[in-house]
């Protein structure tokens, strides 16, 4: 799972470990609250408030830089652009309240399943830190900082990111 997927594999496993074998989550968060200081979750959350009152197209473009490290081809950025367009914002609202409020690092030290970590070198979203503490917290946990990447690890440096998703899961995948 990515990013906010993340913290939501966590709160699967936290309500039903019998259904997860492994998870594998990239620049993840152990939701908002759980990971980040309270003054940046505060700044997070006026933000999308804010911009949730104007169109998508006013305020897209101004994640791009938070989102890669580097120069992405504009077929990369325009589907960047194409799913940030197709959230509604009484749901996104929603759904990032729900996330900034939420602390699942209990839930981390009772993860005993196979836990990949993905992060960026130069993830600005879900920074170094947070991933570390999500590495600490997870007893049987692996992180991977992928070298020279943000936040879309999977857009930025996709054959690194699968070939560390196929050695985690092993042979046949």
């Amino acid at each position: 799972m990515w990013s906010f997927g993340g913290g939501l594999a966590v709160a699967v496993y936290q309500r039903h470990p019998e259904l997860v074998r492994s998870l594998i989550a990239a620049g993840a968060y152990a939701g908002w609250r759980g990971s980040l200081a309270p003054e940046e979750v505060e700044a997070r959350l006026r933000r999308v408030q804010t911009e949730c009152e104007r169109p998508p197209e006013e305020w897209i473009d101004s994640y791009l830089p938070g989102f890669f490290a580097r120069t992405m081809p504009t077929d990369v950025l325009d589907g960047v652009r194409s799913m940030m367009s197709d959230v509604r914002p009484a749901g996104l609202l929603a759904m990032l309240t729900a996330f900034a409020e939420a602390d699942l690092t209990a839930v981390l030290s009772t993860i005993v399943v196979p836990t990949l970590l993905l992060c960026g070198e130069f993830d600005v979203r879900a920074p170094r830190f947070v991933a570390e503490a999500l590495h600490a917290g997870i007893p049987a946990s692996e992180l991977v900082v992928l070298p020279g990447v943000g936040h879309y690890v999977n857009l930025e440096a996709p054959e690194t990111f699968n070939a560390e998703i196929r050695r985690f899961l092993g042979p046949g995948c």
